[in-house]
């Protein structure tokens, strides 16, 4: 007979070979989990850095790849139904602030259709621990910060944003009407190695080791909360672990705490608590490439913010754990992987 104290979890993460997917299996198979990992290796970016990661994973012996859409109707019922898996997380969606406005029928689809298959997966084979990701772009014009979990959040700025925040609620549904505890995080400007090349960190870098110039845009006049991969992994790791259950009293819920009170449901930031001038964060990257930057100096992107800063307060009282990895650090450690990937 099998021991259950000695079986390991079985974990499914979507959206696994992509840049927060692939750290996280690689956290989770360390930590002795089975892993199945499904990812639609769009071509939304170079396919090839995709299959990379996917190919990494795939020398473990604990890990499983399935290459689908989670959109396909069936094909996430039918996965949970073959799998149960003790643990989902949920990364896979159609990212991008300034993509959704050009193509917003791909976050319809990804991040819309394909969450409300996994909630119905959910519901008809439910995990110990639902775990989706949100992103700080739901606090949309929210100007009051360091923005908090219990801060209101109904002014997106961008469609990305949008589908993002009817996650938050149509998950919040599912918890009331099925009991299923569910962790929504708050992603803060991620940033490390093998990271999207539609942002920021890998496009400054690339140019400026090109020699190209690189749009500043608000004339550097923003602010980020950048995250660094493994610190937001680590938090993930954490709140496997924190699962919510439905207080039993509305005067239960501690002061500070998103917890639902009709429903198994939270909601929490990942990021540095660390807001950073763009200028500075530029400056970190031609410090670490050694090189200085041609700057392109651009007026504000539509759907874009000033400005962003988690309160990392509730992580913190939740899993004892706060993000700590400085931006020269962590960009270092960006810069040493890119030249390394491409050799130059």
């Amino acid at each position: 007979m099998t021991d259950p104290a000695t079986t390991p979890r079985t974990a499914l993460v979507t959206g696994a070979a992509g840049f927060i997917g692939y750290h996280l299996c690689r956290r989770l198979l360390a930590d002795g989990f089975r892993l199945i990992g499904l990812d639609s290796l769009n071509d939304y970016y170079d396919v090839a850095l995709k299959d990379r990661r996917r190919a990494m994973l795939m020398q473990s012996p604990g890990f499983r790849f399935v290459h689908a859409k989670i959109e396909d109707p069936g094909l996430l019922m039918g996965l949970m139904a073959e799998e149960r898996p003790d643990i989902v997380v949920h990364l896979a969606a159609q990212a991008g602030v300034r993509y959704s406005i050009d193509q917003p029928r791909a976050y319809l689809e990804a991040n819309l259709i394909g969450s409300f298959e996994l909630l119905e997966a959910a519901r008809a084979y439910p995990p110990q621990h639902l775990l989706m990701a949100s992103t700080s772009s739901v606090y949309g014009a929210n100007t009051e910060m360091p923005y908090k979990e219990t801060a209101k959040t109904d002014s997106q700025m961008s469609f990305y944003a949008a589908t993002k925040k009817a996650n938050e609620a149509m998950a919040h549904s599912y918890a009331h009407l099925y009991g299923l505890p569910i962790t929504m995080f708050r992603f803060f400007t991620v940033y490390g190695p093998w990271g999207r090349p539609d942002m920021a960190l890998f496009k400054f870098t690339k140019a400026i080791l090109e020699g190209a110039p690189i749009d500043v845009f608000n004339h550097g006049d923003m602010q980020r909360d950048f995250t660094y991969v493994e610190d937001l992994v680590q938090g993930i790791r954490l709140l496997i672990d924190a699962a919510p259950v439905r207080p039993a009293s509305p005067e239960a819920i501690a002061p500070g705490d998103s917890l639902s009170a009709v429903a198994p449901w939270r909601v929490v930031n990942i990021g540095n608590s660390e807001p950073v001038q763009l200028m500075d964060f530029i400056r970190a990257i031609e410090q670490a490439t050694g090189r200085k930057a041609r700057l392109n100096m651009m007026p504000m992107q539509a759907g874009d913010v000033p400005a962003t800063w988690a309160d990392g307060t509730l992580l913190q009282g939740l899993t004892g754990y706060r993000p700590c990895t400085a931006v020269p650090e962590g960009v270092a450690q960006f810069v040493a992987w890119y030249r390394d990937y491409f050799q130059v």
